[in-house]
Protein backbone atom coordinates (compact mmCIF):
# COMPACT_ATOMS: atom_id res chain seq x y z
CA UNK A 1 0.00 0.00 0.00
CA UNK A 2 1.27 3.77 -1.30
CA UNK A 3 0.53 6.23 1.19
CA UNK A 4 1.84 10.19 0.72
CA UNK A 5 2.39 12.76 3.27
CA UNK A 6 1.03 15.66 1.83
CA UNK A 7 1.78 19.27 2.68
CA UNK A 8 -1.59 21.17 2.59
CA UNK A 9 -0.02 24.42 4.79
CA UNK A 10 3.10 25.81 6.36
CA UNK A 11 3.42 23.30 9.48
CA UNK A 12 -0.29 20.68 8.47
CA UNK A 13 0.36 17.39 6.38
CA UNK A 14 -2.69 15.10 5.39
CA UNK A 15 -2.27 11.04 4.19
CA UNK A 16 -3.00 10.53 0.95
CA UNK A 17 -4.05 7.21 -0.70
CA UNK A 18 -5.84 6.63 -3.79
CA UNK A 19 -9.19 5.85 -4.22
CA UNK A 20 -10.56 2.24 -2.87
CA UNK A 21 -12.45 1.24 -5.85
CA UNK A 22 -8.95 1.58 -8.12
CA UNK A 23 -7.55 -1.65 -6.23
CA UNK A 24 -10.09 -3.12 -4.11
CA UNK A 25 -13.71 -4.00 -4.78
CA UNK A 26 -16.20 -2.03 -2.45
CA UNK A 27 -17.97 -5.26 -1.69
CA UNK A 28 -14.55 -6.68 0.58
CA UNK A 29 -14.36 -3.05 2.21
CA UNK A 30 -16.83 -4.22 5.36
CA UNK A 31 -16.33 -7.80 6.58
CA UNK A 32 -19.06 -9.70 8.17
CA UNK A 33 -18.71 -8.67 12.37
CA UNK A 34 -20.72 -10.75 15.17
CA UNK A 35 -23.81 -9.17 16.62
CA UNK A 36 -25.19 -5.79 15.83
CA UNK A 37 -22.60 -5.20 13.51
CA UNK A 38 -23.67 -7.93 11.14
CA UNK A 39 -26.76 -5.88 10.13
CA UNK A 40 -25.35 -3.20 9.98
CA UNK A 41 -22.34 -4.14 8.01
CA UNK A 42 -24.22 -5.67 5.70
CA UNK A 43 -26.48 -2.70 4.62
CA UNK A 44 -23.03 -0.27 4.49
CA UNK A 45 -21.46 -2.88 2.16
CA UNK A 46 -24.38 -2.52 0.10
CA UNK A 47 -24.87 0.97 0.02
CA UNK A 48 -21.08 1.64 -0.85
CA UNK A 49 -21.01 -0.56 -3.39
CA UNK A 50 -23.19 1.58 -5.19
CA UNK A 51 -21.47 4.70 -4.57
CA UNK A 52 -18.66 3.00 -6.17
CA UNK A 53 -20.87 2.41 -8.51
CA UNK A 54 -21.20 5.60 -9.71
CA UNK A 55 -17.83 6.97 -9.40
CA UNK A 56 -16.99 4.43 -11.58
CA UNK A 57 -19.93 5.14 -14.28
CA UNK A 58 -20.34 8.29 -13.94
CA UNK A 59 -24.16 7.99 -13.13
CA UNK A 60 -26.02 6.52 -10.92
CA UNK A 61 -26.50 2.53 -10.30
CA UNK A 62 -29.03 0.60 -12.40
CA UNK A 63 -32.10 0.43 -10.50
CA UNK A 64 -34.06 -2.98 -10.14
CA UNK A 65 -36.91 -4.08 -12.85
CA UNK A 66 -39.79 -3.98 -10.28
CA UNK A 67 -41.18 -1.07 -9.12
CA UNK A 68 -39.65 0.08 -5.90
CA UNK A 69 -41.69 1.92 -3.48
CA UNK A 70 -41.03 5.57 -2.67
CA UNK A 71 -39.77 4.57 1.00
CA UNK A 72 -37.51 2.39 -0.42
CA UNK A 73 -36.18 4.92 -2.74
CA UNK A 74 -35.87 7.49 0.03
CA UNK A 75 -34.07 4.72 1.94
CA UNK A 76 -31.61 4.01 -0.86
CA UNK A 77 -31.15 7.38 -1.52
CA UNK A 78 -30.09 7.98 2.34
CA UNK A 79 -28.14 4.88 2.52
CA UNK A 80 -25.97 6.42 -0.63
CA UNK A 81 -25.75 9.44 0.96
CA UNK A 82 -24.27 7.98 4.48
CA UNK A 83 -22.11 6.05 2.62
CA UNK A 84 -20.44 8.41 0.73
CA UNK A 85 -19.68 10.83 3.73
CA UNK A 86 -18.31 7.33 5.51
CA UNK A 87 -16.09 6.85 2.93
CA UNK A 88 -14.22 9.57 3.22
CA UNK A 89 -12.29 7.52 5.73
CA UNK A 90 -10.68 4.54 2.95
CA UNK A 91 -7.21 5.29 3.86
CA UNK A 92 -7.82 4.19 7.94
CA UNK A 93 -9.73 1.50 6.67
CA UNK A 94 -7.58 -0.10 3.89
CA UNK A 95 -4.84 -0.22 7.05
CA UNK A 96 -6.57 -2.84 8.80
CA UNK A 97 -5.03 -5.17 5.41
CA UNK A 98 -1.91 -4.09 5.41
CA UNK A 99 1.12 -5.71 6.97
CA UNK A 100 3.79 -3.22 4.96
CA UNK A 101 3.28 0.41 3.96
CA UNK A 102 5.19 2.41 1.60
CA UNK A 103 5.52 6.09 3.00
CA UNK A 104 6.20 9.22 0.63
CA UNK A 105 6.74 12.04 2.01
CA UNK A 106 8.81 15.89 1.19
CA UNK A 107 12.18 15.46 1.20
CA UNK A 108 12.55 18.56 3.24
CA UNK A 109 12.11 16.08 6.07
CA UNK A 110 13.61 13.48 7.15
CA UNK A 111 12.42 10.05 7.84
CA UNK A 112 12.34 10.29 11.79
CA UNK A 113 10.79 13.78 11.62
CA UNK A 114 7.85 12.21 8.74
CA UNK A 115 7.14 8.90 10.62
CA UNK A 116 6.78 11.53 14.29
CA UNK A 117 3.77 13.25 12.05
CA UNK A 118 2.52 10.31 10.66
CA UNK A 119 2.05 8.23 14.30
CA UNK A 120 0.70 11.82 15.81
CA UNK A 121 -1.81 12.34 12.92
CA UNK A 122 -3.02 8.67 13.15
CA UNK A 123 -3.27 8.03 16.98
CA UNK A 124 -5.23 11.51 17.00
CA UNK A 125 -7.52 9.55 14.55
CA UNK A 126 -7.36 6.78 16.58
CA UNK A 127 -8.59 8.66 19.97
CA UNK A 128 -11.15 10.73 17.63
CA UNK A 129 -12.87 7.55 16.22
CA UNK A 130 -12.94 6.29 19.56
CA UNK A 131 -14.64 8.76 21.24
CA UNK A 132 -16.98 9.03 18.30
CA UNK A 133 -17.63 5.33 18.15
CA UNK A 134 -18.83 5.71 22.05
CA UNK A 135 -20.94 8.97 21.39
CA UNK A 136 -22.62 7.56 18.22
CA UNK A 137 -23.29 4.06 19.33
CA UNK A 138 -25.22 5.24 22.64
CA UNK A 139 -27.12 8.03 20.26
CA UNK A 140 -27.88 4.60 18.13
CA UNK A 141 -29.28 3.09 21.04
CA UNK A 142 -31.54 5.83 22.12
CA UNK A 143 -32.96 5.93 18.47
CA UNK A 144 -34.09 2.25 18.68
CA UNK A 145 -37.29 3.35 19.69
CA UNK A 146 -37.91 5.43 16.82
CA UNK A 147 -37.45 1.64 14.04
CA UNK A 148 -41.38 1.29 15.32
CA UNK A 149 -42.44 3.99 13.64
CA UNK A 150 -43.41 3.47 9.48
CA UNK A 151 -41.37 4.49 6.77
CA UNK A 152 -37.14 4.83 6.59
CA UNK A 153 -35.52 4.95 10.37
CA UNK A 154 -33.42 7.44 8.82
CA UNK A 155 -32.10 8.64 12.28
CA UNK A 156 -30.96 4.48 12.86
CA UNK A 157 -29.17 4.57 9.57
CA UNK A 158 -27.53 7.61 10.22
CA UNK A 159 -25.86 7.03 13.50
CA UNK A 160 -25.73 3.38 12.84
CA UNK A 161 -23.41 3.97 9.52
CA UNK A 162 -21.26 6.29 12.08
CA UNK A 163 -21.06 2.80 14.07
CA UNK A 164 -19.79 1.09 11.39
CA UNK A 165 -17.66 4.08 9.90
CA UNK A 166 -15.64 5.01 13.27
CA UNK A 167 -15.69 1.73 14.07
CA UNK A 168 -13.24 0.37 11.00
CA UNK A 169 -11.65 3.73 11.24
CA UNK A 170 -10.42 2.76 14.47
CA UNK A 171 -9.22 -0.80 14.06
CA UNK A 172 -7.08 0.32 10.77
CA UNK A 173 -5.18 3.37 12.92
CA UNK A 174 -4.74 0.97 15.70
CA UNK A 175 -3.55 -1.52 13.12
CA UNK A 176 -1.05 0.97 11.75
CA UNK A 177 0.06 2.14 14.96
CA UNK A 178 0.72 -1.34 15.97
CA UNK A 179 1.32 -3.98 13.41
CA UNK A 180 2.48 -2.58 10.08
CA UNK A 181 5.91 -1.96 9.17
CA UNK A 182 6.42 1.62 7.20
CA UNK A 183 8.99 1.92 4.86
CA UNK A 184 10.13 5.58 4.31
CA UNK A 185 10.33 7.54 0.92
CA UNK A 186 11.75 10.94 0.57
CA UNK A 187 10.47 12.95 -2.60
CA UNK A 188 11.05 16.07 -3.78
CA UNK A 189 8.11 16.16 -5.82
CA UNK A 190 5.97 16.26 -2.56
CA UNK A 191 7.96 19.25 -0.76
CA UNK A 192 7.22 21.13 -4.42
CA UNK A 193 3.68 20.59 -3.11
CA UNK A 194 4.34 23.22 -0.02
CA UNK A 195 5.87 25.98 -2.51
CA UNK A 196 1.96 25.49 -4.69
CA UNK A 197 -0.32 26.40 -0.87
CA UNK A 198 1.06 30.04 -1.33
CA UNK A 199 0.19 30.20 -4.98
CA UNK A 200 -3.21 32.12 -6.65
CA UNK A 201 -6.00 29.32 -7.60
CA UNK A 202 -5.21 28.37 -11.07
CA UNK A 203 -1.00 28.20 -10.68
CA UNK A 204 -1.78 26.16 -7.69
CA UNK A 205 -3.32 23.84 -9.82
CA UNK A 206 -1.01 23.61 -12.42
CA UNK A 207 1.38 23.39 -9.81
CA UNK A 208 0.14 20.58 -8.35
CA UNK A 209 -1.16 18.83 -11.71
CA UNK A 210 2.43 18.49 -12.52
CA UNK A 211 3.13 16.44 -9.45
CA UNK A 212 -0.10 14.19 -9.69
CA UNK A 213 1.36 13.46 -13.54
CA UNK A 214 4.91 12.26 -12.28
CA UNK A 215 3.99 10.68 -9.19
CA UNK A 216 1.00 9.10 -11.29
CA UNK A 217 -1.70 9.76 -9.23
CA UNK A 218 -5.18 10.61 -10.61
CA UNK A 219 -6.59 12.66 -7.93
CA UNK A 220 -4.47 14.25 -5.97
CA UNK A 221 -5.25 17.88 -7.49
CA UNK A 222 -8.88 17.34 -5.94
CA UNK A 223 -7.58 16.16 -2.74
CA UNK A 224 -4.94 19.28 -2.61
CA UNK A 225 -7.63 21.71 -3.63
CA UNK A 226 -10.11 20.36 -1.01
CA UNK A 227 -7.63 19.67 1.97
CA UNK A 228 -5.16 23.47 1.41
CA UNK A 229 -5.29 26.30 2.98
CA UNK A 230 -3.71 28.98 1.02
CA UNK A 231 -1.59 31.07 3.09
CA UNK A 232 -2.61 35.14 3.65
Amino acid sequence: MDVYLIPVGTQRYELYCEDLHEDQPAESVVEAQPGMFAGLGSRFKAALARVEHERRHGGAAPTPVERRSRTNRLKDYALCWLAEKIAEQRLLWRLRRESEVRLTFPDDLSGDQAMTIVRRMVQRDADRHFRWLIIDGLILILTGPAAIIPGPNLLAYYFGFRVVGHYLSMRGAKHGLRDVTWHEHPSPLLARLRQAVALSAFERERHVREVESQLRLQHLTTFFQRTAVPTA
